[in-house]
This record gives structure tokens, sequence and C-alpha cells, in this order.
């Protein structure tokens, strides 16, 4: 059993829409005993609204400063699996906090993205032409996921158990060396 020594999540799971972060970050948990706890699920609970709809009626940066309070929030008061929603880790504050945690980055193609989100309208930055977003926000973005990750783990074609299988295994090897 991988134990949590620290202060914090066991584990923060980071990257883009359609990656795979709330299944794999849930079944994480239960396979870790744990708790699960999703950012993006947090804001929405508390705001009684989706994403899309706080971006509609509120905007961008309203939206970036509550999800900023949240991550600040779970990465201090939580200690099970974390999964932040794909834009969270862009934030400089974030990047500080998630200094010293076990971040996973799942990685993922355009064409597995596509499947499993369907690129439909609800995802509030890929409204307009979404591949063709979705490729700009990852060049954008995998820099920072990749310097921000402890481990990063292709989710392409890949079931769930398979991507949590790997997670795992590298957990109970980091354990094993300490």
């Amino acid at each position: 059993m991988v134990s949590n020594s620290s202060t914090g999540p066991l584990v923060v799971v980071i990257g883009p829409p359609g990656a795979g972060k709330s299944t794999v970050a849930k079944r994480l948990a239960a396979r870790l005993d744990v708790e699960w706890h999703d950012t993006d699920e947090a804001i929405e609970q508390a705001q009684d609204r989706t994403i899309s709809e706080i971006f509609i009626d509120e905007g961008e940066p309203y939206f970036r400063a509550i999800e900023r309070t949240e991550v600040a929030r779970a990465l201090e008061a939580f200690d099970g699996v974390l999964s932040l929603g794909g834009g969270a880790p862009m934030d400089p504050q974030t990047q500080a906090l998630l200094k010293g945690h076990t971040v996973v980055f799942l990685d993922v193609t355009i064409a597995d993205a596509a499947r499993r989100v369907g690129f439909d309208r609800t995802r509030p930055l890929l409204m307009v032409n979404p591949r063709a977003q979705w490729t700009a926000m990852m060049n954008e973005r995998r820099p920072t996921y990749e310097r921000l990750a402890t481990l990063r783990v292709h989710t392409a074609g890949r079931k769930p158990a398979a991507v949590v299988d790997e997670i795992v295994g590298w957990l109970e090897q980091q354990e094993e060396q300490s």
C-alpha cells in the first residue's frame, strides 16, 4: 500500500481536456483506498452552475480566480487523489504551490481527446473550431505540464485501468526507493 507521509494530496493529476483526469483520478483513489477530489466539480458545486456557465456569465478571469483559490485550498487540506482542471496549472501561484507534490501529467493525443470529450460546446475554451483550439492550447500548455510533472503517463489508446496500474506501480517503486 502506498502511503502519504507528507501533507497534502497523495497524487495530483493534471493534463488537457480529454486526457482522462477525472476518470483516472477517481479510479486511482479507489485503488489506493483514499478519497478523490476534483477541483472543477468542487467549483461547480460551490457556484451552483457549470464551468461553462461561469465562463459565459462572469468571464475567464473570474473563473481563474475562484479556481486558484479552490486549488490552493485543496492542496493544503486534502490528502487523497486530487484532479485539477486543465488550465489550473497555468497559473503561476498554482505552479508554485505544486512544487514538492507528486504530480502526474496524463498526456493524450488529439485523436483520443476528441473521441473522449467529443469536442462539444460544453468546454468553454473549445467552443469555436475545437480541434484547432485544443492543438493550440496543448502547444501552449505542454511545456508547463511537463515541467510540473513528477510522472508523465501517455493515455492514448489505453484503458483507465492500465493507466492506473502504471501510476500505482510507479508510486510503489518510489516508496521502495525512499
